[in-house]
């Protein structure tokens, strides 16, 4: 019995594979992802990562500006650093952080607290009031060189005119208040960010628990305690920790207030490793110093890292 196989009409798969080639291809998520990152991580490549892992390389050979070549000595610039003063650069660089995290954050704190109450004009003083944090670093210090000297200084005329003082001071040329004329200087520059940080977070709080507070008899102090302390106490915290790691790193207001002097009272990590490599020439002991100066930021990112965590948990 013969079978009429008859033909095949539909299209065989070799035609179904050839009009499929034909289409475009589509990029998936994470091709696309990667292509629209990849002008980032060159940029990012070329101009923080090459030199930050030239530089930490450079810590392991006596290297220098003036003469071309290097030789590898190890750890021995490390041992240098730290065998010198380092211990006296991370006292002073402590010093300064502190002081001008702590002093701008209460300054800020009581600004956000007046402009957070009905106050006539408010929104003016927050114009008013950021106008320092908009000046530039190397202005703010130039202003600050101008109220501290020691000849024509506004400080030492007001100092005067109430009898503080009895003759002019040379504020920026003594260890003691050239490190407090620097914090200072900082402390101005600083505090109108934290006053707007500080704002945004105290105009989160729900005035219905003050109310609530008031009805139960609380004063106004011990509503600040009770209630608006721990609604922001996560953005305070975040606020100090971040301004810590900005001014542990801070450079160009203490060199061109005092430029690490005098005597080197005023000198941080920032201001070392600049003289060291572009006044001493001398990049292994830089980059060691420098490397040194990264390790201490990386348990102050660390920090910070597991801080925003604990934040995104709650």
């Amino acid at each position: 019995m013969a079978v009429d196989v008859g033909v095949d009409t539909r299209p065989d798969a070799d035609t179904r594979t050839d009009n499929e080639r034909q289409r475009p291809r589509r990029l998936g998520d994470t091709a696309f992802a990667l292509v629209l990152t990849l002008p980032g991580l060159a940029l990012l490549c070329a101009v923080v990562l090459y030199p930050l892992i030239t530089a930490l390389v450079t810590a392991f050979f006596e290297q220098s500006l003036v003469f071309p070549g290097r030789t590898f000595v190890g750890f021995d610039n490390i041992r240098d650093v730290l065998t010198g003063n380092f211990g006296q650069t991370l006292r002073q660089t402590l010093v300064f952080t502190i002081g001008t995290t702590i002093a701008p954050f209460v300054v800020g704190f009581a600004l956000a607290l007046a402009l957070n109450t009905r106050l006539r004009g408010r929104n003016l003083l927050r114009g008013v009031l950021l106008v320092p944090w908009l000046v530039p670093g190397v202005v703010v210090s130039f202003l600050w060189m101008w109220i501290f000297n020691a000849n024509y200084g506004v400080a030492n005329g007001v100092l005067e005119a109430l009898g503080v003082i009895d003759d002019p001071q040379a504020w920026l040329a003594q260890p003691v208040t050239a490190m407090a004329a620097v914090i200072i200087a900082k402390t101005w520059a600083s505090f109108p960010w934290m006053m707007v940080m500080l704002l945004a977070g105290l105009q989160t709080v729900p005035t219905e628990l003050h109310e609530a507070a008031e009805v139960d008899g609380a004063g106004t102090i011990r509503r600040f305690f009770k209630v608006t302390l721990p609604h922001i106490k996560g953005i305070v915290g975040l606020v100090l920790l971040l301004e810590f790691i900005w001014n542990f790193q801070h450079f160009d207001i203490i060199y061109v207030l005092t430029g690490g002097g005098p005597a080197g009272m005023t000198q941080t990590f920032a201001t070392r490793v600049y003289e060291t490599a572009f006044k001493g020439f001398d990049l292994g002991h830089a980059g060691a110093l420098g490397l040194l100066w990264m390790v201490l930021l990386l348990a102050l990112v660390a920090v910070y890292v597991r801080f925003s965590e604990r934040g995104e948990q709650r």
